[in-house]
Formats: C-alpha cells, sequence, structure tokens
C-alpha cells in the first residue's frame, strides 16, 4: 500500500463570462464567500471579493498517493474546483493551484524560553 500525504491546495482563478444570472446570484451570495469563509476542506470553499467581481480561490484538501506528489494534489483541486464551478453554473479561467504537502511541512517551533 502506497503513503498517502495530505495537501492544502489553494485554487486561484478569474470568473468569465458569467451569466446576469451567475453574476446576481454570486453578489446575492457574496457575504457567504468573503474572508471568513476561508477553510481546507474536502469539497472546496469558494471565496470571493464582490466588488470588483473579477477573481475567486477556492481551498481544497486533497489526500493522495505521496508518490504522486504536489503536482498530482494540484490537478485533482483543480478538476473539483471546475466540477463546482461548472454546477453552479459559473465561467471561470486561468485556474493556478498552489500546493502545500501537509506531511513534509516544516514547523518552527520556539524554544519554550522565548515564549
Amino acid at each position: 500500500m502506497s503513503e498517502q500525504h495530505t495537501y492544502r491546495v489553494i485554487v486561484r482563478g478569474a470568473w468569465d463570462g458569467l451569466t446576469e444570472e451567475a453574476r446576481a446570484r454570486l453578489l446575492a451570495e457574496a457575504a457567504e464567500h468573503g474572508l471568513t469563509s476561508m477553510r481546507f476542506t474536502e469539497e472546496g470553499t469558494l471565496s470571493y471579493q464582490p466588488s470588483p467581481l473579477k477573481h475567486f480561490s477556492m481551498r481544497f484538501v486533497v489526500v493522495s498517493d505521496a508518490a504522486d506528489g504536489e503536482e498530482m494534489a494540484g490537478a485533482l483541486a483543480e478538476e473539483r474546483a471546475e466540477a463546482t464551478l461548472r454546477t453552479l453554473g459559473c465561467g471561470f479561467t486561468g485556474l493556478k493551484s498552489t500546493v502545500t504537502d501537509l506531511d513534509t511541512m516544516k514547523i518552527n517551533r520556539k524554544p519554550a524560553s522565548r515564549r
């Protein structure tokens, strides 16, 4: 059995070709997708600013084979983002992901004397 790693992935993109209906819905729901909604989840959380309604980000937790690496985790998150945005009926472009491998991340702890 392959070793599994947990990745936090931020997928960023821009809205593109939004219908008036999609634009109106995004503006109406903007308060639910602000800074306080930013969490890393398996299904992803969407966040954006309503003015200007231009860019968005989605945060995902992806668990996959360590051998597949960060590139695969980013690709999986981008696929999830595309599926979610299509389900919402929102056009988008320029998806790019930033991946952090939580299993290899170094945590710098301050010595007890410096706390």
